[in-house]
């Protein structure tokens, strides 16, 4: 199942393509694939080239590891219900202070532009990606020993698509809807 965006007006396939599932099978995500996903998001822009970003990165084996278990720990229940078979949890990480010492006043965007340097990434490999804002971001610090000057932002998951039957009804019905976005004429302020 695809769900191709319907544009105003003619943009990238990758782009077209790209969306946030919450059925993903437990098919293992390729190391390289997982390699190019992180190269790609350390050549994101960042203010002043700070790069204020960090990944923590999950990857379920035959056995859960334990930065996966973590990871998957500090999800909020929804999330936990649809990520049970996500291969791969990745939590974005900001920095947020500045080389000079002030607040990096501008380390969420520049964390997001990497997020989605990586997500773009993903899904030219054929991969599917969906961000999450509901997790414990406590929980994070204190499973990772994060010191104060590093705080989690987004939680990320990856892998391939699954099968939306295996997921719970009232998430099956968002599986099949189509994507909605504001008009092309709603988002501009001024042309």
């Amino acid at each position: 199942m695809t769900k191709d965006a319907k544009t105003t007006y003619d943009i990238l396939e990758v782009l077209k393509k790209r969306y946030s599932p919450r059925a993903f099978s437990t098919e293992a995500v390729n190391e390289e694939f997982l390699n190019k996903m992180l190269e790609a998001a350390r050549w994101a822009p960042s203010a002043s080239n700070e790069q204020p970003w960090r990944f923590i990165v999950g990857v379920k084996r035959n056995t859960k590891s334990e930065t996966y278990s973590k990871i998957f720990n500090s999800l909020v229940e929804f999330n936990q219900i649809w990520c049970v078979n996500v291969p791969l949890l990745i939590v974005v990480c900001t920095f947020k202070f500045s080389k000079s010492g002030d607040e990096n006043k501008y380390r969420f965007y520049d964390a997001g532009q990497a997020a989605a340097y990586l997500t773009f990434q993903a899904a030219s490999d054929g991969l599917f990606v969906h961000q999450m804002a509901g997790f414990d971001k406590t929980k994070i610090s204190e499973y990772f020993q994060l010191p104060d000057e590093i705080e989690p932002f987004t939680t990320i998951a990856v892998g391939h698509l699954g099968n939306y039957l295996e997921l719970p009804e009232r998430m099956q019905r968002t599986e099949l809807a189509d994507r909605e976005r504001k008009s092309f004429e709603e988002i501009i302020i001024t042309y």
